[in-house]
């Protein structure tokens, strides 16, 4: 374990062998609004989820306001002409920050980013500001890069979501292997649509996993449901 691990394990402890639900919303769905997601994230620390993930400075700040636990902010913002759109410069790191998020995640694949930056200096940016880094990967190589650089977290965010993993089955029980093998606190992230998909993460190596679309996605659960009504046919 590294000496800034060790430094920041409380924070790593309090999130260890649970559940984390990132609580976000589809752009244009009603339940964007600040005061909805902090309601979200109050039910799902209520009901047993030990952290949040939340994008966006105004709803960062919301979640901080009503709870407590370990707050994994992001901010997305694409960029004509780049890939990366996590968190992906020092100004995305910045605003995070400064919405209360304690853990930043950003995109740790090797792809240009727009201000040049590569993963060093993102995990070295987040340091800088006193919060933790998170870096979402979608490859072992990813991984790799992302743990010499520093980053306490590796996840498995990106697999899937990348062109050389495009279809790689979800969750990446393999990349959560590989997270757990770095040293640095491995995170299972994306495709966990089942208790059942959460237990093989943790059989896989994760410390922590996180849930999004499967519990706060309701948009996308109500459209689950309702295209297999006859009304739908």
């Amino acid at each position: 374990m590294s000496r800034r691990n060790g430094e920041r394990a409380p924070l790593l402890d309090a999130l260890r062998g649970g559940l984390i639900v990132s609580v976000q919303a589809e752009a244009g769905s009603p339940l964007g609004r600040p005061e909805t997601i902090a309601l979200l994230a109050r039910t799902a620390v209520d009901n047993g989820a030990v952290g949040l993930r939340v994008e966006g400075l105004s709803r960062i700040a919301a979640v901080r306001r009503a709870t407590s636990v370990p707050l994994i902010g992001i901010v997305k913002r694409a960029y004509p002409g780049y890939e990366p759109y996590i968190t992906a410069t020092e100004r995305e790191i910045a605003e995070a920050v400064a919405g209360g998020a304690t853990v930043v995640a950003f995109d740790a694949t090797a792809r240009p980013r727009p201000d040049g930056g590569d993963v060093a200096a993102l995990v070295s940016a987040i340091h800088a500001r006193g919060a933790l880094a998170m870096a979402d990967c979608a490859t072992a190589a990813d991984v790799a890069r992302a743990a010499d650089a520093g980053a306490e977290i590796v996840a498995t965010t990106l697999c899937g979501y990348t062109d050389p993993t495009r279809d790689t089955p979800l969750p990446a029980l393999d990349l959560v292997r590989a997270c757990a093998a770095s040293g640095a606190f491995a995170v299972c992230e994306g495709g966990v649509a089942s208790p059942a998909d959460l237990r093989a993460a943790f059989a896989a190596g994760a410390a922590a996993v996180v849930v999004g679309t499967a519990i706060t996605n309701v948009d996308a659960l109500v459209r689950r449901f309702a295209g297999a009504t006859p009304r739908a046919r």
